[in-house]
Order: structure tokens, then sequence, then C-alpha cells
């Protein structure tokens, strides 16, 4: 398959992840890049060899793909942007800011014929591809319950520019809880029911990081964050998701899938890598488990996903827009429940994506995804 042009909108700090993990398929080439800080977008392409445009010259361009980084208040803007110019889309987390949006981009995929792909795609990684291995093999038995747990002080300690975390579209549930449900619903199916309880100690927060250090930002969502979800398998699972945390006993990651024969210690989800250990009624504690998938390098496994569904009609699209949208569902009604007091019943029942073939042959030297 030949390689789709892609180009990156937003060179911000995440596009260096995407910038170097492009070497490592087939199925597409970034090829340019754009921002609207133009200097920014320069230097992007002189250090790695790109067309620099500005936003609209890069929808201009021949690019096919557009890989959107843009701060998630645009996501649905510059998403519709690309499609109306004809391009497909592949969209950091979340999709959008909140349903409604998502919907929008995807009904307007389908009315100009293109694809919406969208992070996180670290589930599409060894670590775990290996835990669906262990999950389908019945390792662990039938899954019963899970824990999720990702904590930290806040991104004002190490990001330059962590505003964006503190207002509409962010917070730890948006900014991390995507990883963790996206794993989760990788392997177990659809959430049927969200209930939630979240606060907000903070108006304010100071950056502690260069080069804005000492600098107050306000807060607008909520930092701690806390869900219980119920899936269609009849999984119940707890997921805590917090910026208020200055420091804790627990591992990292806390992420565990238990079973009616034993538990499944997850990876990290932000991760594409192990290590995967499993412990059941025949084991000495727990044992780690050889990785099943080869693939362990940085962001881009779903570009190239989305690629190779633009040009295969034999390829499930794993990240698709819609398993996106479910995702941000169950996310947004952790929040919705919490203000209502209740529990939320999920509208859309995305099939659980298919696990990706075991091993990556390929006549070259670059893994693609088959």
């Amino acid at each position: 398959m030949a390689s789709i042009p892609t180009g990156v909108l937003g060179c911000g700090t995440i596009s260096d992840r995407y910038f170097d993990a492009t070497e490592c398929f087939d199925e597409y080439e970034i090829v340019a890049c754009a921002d609207i800080d133009e200097e920014l977008a320069k230097a992007k392409a002189e250090k790695y060899d790109l067309e620099p445009y500005d936003p609209e010259g890069l929808l201009d361009s021949a690019v096919e793909i557009v890989v959107n980084l843009t701060p998630p208040s645009v996501h649905a803007e510059t998403c519709e942007q690309a499609l109306d110019a004809g391009k497909h889309v592949y969209v950091e987390k979340p999709l959008a800011l909140s349903l409604a949006e998502a919907q929008r981009i995807l009904d307007k995929a389908k009315d100009a014929g293109r694809r919406v792909g969208a992070a996180p795609d670290t589930f599409l990684g060894a670590g775990l591809q290996t835990c669906r291995r262990v999950l389908d093999e019945g390792r662990i038995g039938d899954p019963i319950g899970a824990t999720a747990v990702y904590t930290s002080s806040g991104h004002e300690s190490w990001h330059p520019n962590p505003d964006f975390y503190y207002q509409e579209g962010g917070g730890p549930l948006l900014d991390m809880g995507p990883y963790y449900v996206t794993a989760l619903v990788s392997l177990l199916g659809p959430v049927d029911r969200v209930t939630g309880s979240v606060t907000r100690p903070h108006d304010e927060r100071t950056i502690t990081s260069t080069p804005r250090h000492g600098e107050k930002i306000s807060v607008e969502v909520p930092t701690h964050e806390t869900g219980v979800l119920e899936f269609a398998d009849g999984t119940v699972a707890t997921l805590t998701t917090s910026f208020d945390v200055q420091d804790s006993t627990l591992p990292e990651p806390t992420f565990e899938l238990y079973g009616t024969e034993g538990t499944l210690a997850l990876p990290d989800p932000n991760h594409f890598e192990g290590p995967v250990r499993v412990s059941t009624h025949d084991s000495d504690g727990f044992e780690e488990v050889e990785l099943t998938h080869e693939y362990t390098a940085g962001r881009g496994a779903g570009v190239a996903d989305l690629a190779r569904t633009i040009r295969d009609g034999e390829w499930s699209h794993r990240t698709s827009g819609n398993f996106a949208t479910h995702v941000l569902e169950v996310l947004t009604s952790v929040r919705a429940a919490s203000e209502q007091e209740t529990h939320l019943t999920t509208e859309r029942t995305p099939e659980r994506p298919e696990p990706l073939p075991q091993t990556f042959p390929n006549e070259s030297s670059r893994p693609s995804l088959d």
C-alpha cells in the first residue's frame, strides 16, 4: 500500500511524538506541518524536513490526512474545516468538547465521504494487545470488575503552557481519562451506565514550570473526578483521575482487571508497551506475560490505522470517530451524573474493536499494523 501524504496541524509539545513516529509505518508519511504560529511551524518543518504552511495553506495542499493536534477547545472547528477541504482527519483526544460537537464532526465526515480517527491509539500497542489476548483466552475467567487510577499534582509543574488543561475540554478526566476508558472499552466492549462525583478545590493554580514560573491561571473544570462505569458485559469499573494529589502510596499506574479466575495487571495505557502481569488460582503471585505483539513505538499507530482503513476495504477501523465518541460520552457522563446526582445510560454502543494480528509481517524494514 502506498503511503498516504499526511500533514500535522498544530506544532506544540505533542507534535514531536508524531513526527518521530512517522518512520515506523508504511501506511502514511508526514510531509507537511502548520500552526497559527508560523515561526513554530517553520522550526518544526526545518527539524523534520517537512513543508511548512499556515493552517489555511495546509488545507489547500495535497495532503490527504490531517493530524489535528490543536487545543481541545478548537477540535470541532478545525476538524470540520479539514473535512470541508476534503481531508480525512485524525484528531488528538478528546475528539470534541461535547457530544453535540462530536456528532457534528461525524455527520460532516459522512456527508463528505471522509473518515475520522481519534486518539488515544495506545490500545493498539504491544502491552494492551497482549492484555486482549490474555482476556480472550480466558486466563482470568469472566471479567467482574476493574480499577483505574491516575493521580498527579497537576501539569503546571512541567508543561510550559498548561492553561488549556484547566479550561473547558481539560481537567484530568478529559486529559487522562481517555487512555483508561479507551483501553477498557477495547478489552470489554461498550459501557452501558455511568455515575460519578467530581470536585474543584482550587479556583486558580500557580505555574511552577518555566518560562512562566509563578504566573497564576484560572481553573474552569473539575480537577478531582471519580466515576463508576457499568459495562454491557456486566463488568463494573471504578475510575479516578486527579490533578490534586501531591503524593500516593499506590503503584503507578493502578490499573487492574479482575476476573472469576484471576487478576490481570494492565500496563500504563498512556504507553504502548508492557509489562503485562497475571495472577491466577494456580500461580504464586503475579507472573509477567510475554508480549504477543511487537509495536511499542510512539504516537502514530492510530494514524496508520486510519490510513489502512482508507486504502483497504477489508481493514477494520479500530480508532474510529464513533469509538472515540462513545469514550467521550462515558467521560462527559461522569461529570453530568455528578451534577444531576444520578446514573446516566449511554446512547452509543460501538462494537469492541477487533484485536490486531499477532505479528507485523512486512517486506520492508518499517513495521505496519498488518
